[in-house]
């Protein structure tokens, strides 16, 4: 059995592991090809290229990247071709898995998407050419399946890999004894995101909201940085921010690279990027406000395309505002911090919030991985008995 498999952002490598992981019970002697990160190389996928080079978001970026996205596409494309795999598995990133899903499709090989574009948001026309793309799409969200039903489009709901990760209660004592702190001390996680230009636009304005908070309540602050590039982003935007606001360097803040879980773990409050981590601190049961800032032309173009009201997984998932949206020019140090400290003020809300947070837990927590791969077994059983 050779299985291509793409994903091209953090999230896919995760997703991506838990399901090389359940496959290869299936099919022991399973060869993984095509691109991930450090999680599917250690299940044992061979990436053509660094996942990183695929980890763009928006509008401009991907035009500012768009001849090497497209020679990584012709390389894999011209590879499978002629070596056709069994199965080739999209994961997220649907510009450019879909489109290589259709061309390989429309050569006979069998396609799966793993994660739904977000076509109940916007674009919703994308779902006609997903058809001529895939096989069998899997989801990740309960509400997308009749989506893909309403448009006789095989689907499957497989719940989310990290809701089979978390346990339905946390212990936040193990994460407080890392990073040091007591159990009466208040602390807010910080979490810009992972990408660099999530960092870029965030991260200046998270240190501003902390001085905020401070003077209200006495916090400290953990900043766990994605990866190594990122780590060294931040401190390069901390050490400016000491200059242009100086008593900056007065807070506790700790910043270290990776750890985001142990930080979201220890925190009374998480201020974060949307994006999956949104989900992670949900699971964890943690209150959270949610920001996201892009360049102007970006913005405005997402205002346009838009359909839903919400942005973050949690209010999504329960189809009303949980937690607080602040985003673009209502992401301010002074609107960020008042949400904070709500939370801080209010641990009836926290308490209820929590209780949301578990029922939303329950409902994603179906062992993805396996049901994933048992969707993927069938299909391929399928195919074979003609």
């Amino acid at each position: 059995m050779r299985i291509a498999i793409v994903a091209g952002e953090m999230s896919g490598d995760i997703l991506g592991a838990n399901l090389i992981h359940s496959l290869k019970q299936r099919y022991p002697n399973a060869s993984f090809m095509g691109i991930g990160g450090e999680r599917m190389l250690k299940q044992g996928c061979k990436s053509f290229f660094p996942q990183d080079r695929l980890a763009v978001m928006g509008f401009i970026d991907p035009l500012l990247r768009l001849p090497e996205l497209l020679q990584i596409r012709r390389f894999l494309r011209r590879h499978w071709l002629a070596s056709p795999p069994d199965v080739f598995i999209g994961i997220d990133s649907p510009d450019f898995n879909l489109p290589l899903a259709k061309t390989l499709k429309n050569a006979g090989i069998t396609t799966v998407h793993y994660v739904s574009p977000s076509v109940w948001a916007w674009r919703a026309g994308r779902i006609n050419s997903i058809r001529q793309a895939v096989d069998l799409m899997l989801t990740i969200l309960p509400f997308e399946q009749e989506i893909y039903q309403q448009a006789s489009i095989p689907v499957q709901f497989v719940g989310h890999p990290l809701a089979d990760e978390f346990t339905l209660e946390v212990d936040s004592q193990a994460a407080r004894k890392h990073w040091q702190l007591h159990d009466k001390q208040t602390v807010v996680a910080l979490l810009p995101g992972s990408r660099a230009s999530e960092v870029k636009h965030l991260t200046a304005l998270f240190f501003a909201t902390a001085l905020q908070i401070s003077q209200s309540v006495d916090c400290c602050y953990l900043l766990p940085a994605a990866n190594a590039n990122r780590l060294a982003q931040i401190q390069a935007i901390y050490q400016q921010q000491c200059q242009l606001m100086p008593a900056l360097s007065q807070l506790d803040i700790r910043i270290e690279a990776g750890r985001s879980r142990q930080a979201m773990t220890a925190a009374d409050v998480v201020l974060l990027a949307s994006g999956t981590a949104t989900l992670e601190a949900a699971l964890l049961k943690k209150p959270m406000v949610v920001s996201y800032r892009k360049g102007a032309i970006t913005a405005w173009l997402i205002r346009r395309m838009m359909k839903t009201p919400f942005v973050a997984l949690p209010n999504l998932l329960a189809g009303s505002e949980l937690v607080p949206e602040l985003l673009q020019e209502q992401a301010t140090p002074s609107n960020l911090a008042r949400a904070v400290l709500s939370y801080l003020h209010n641990p009836q809300t926290v308490a209820l919030l929590k209780s949301q947070f578990v029922d939303i837990h329950r409902q994603l927590q179906r062992q993805a991985g396996d049901v994933a791969a048992d969707a993927i077994e069938r299909l391929l059983e399928s195919k074979r008995n003609g």
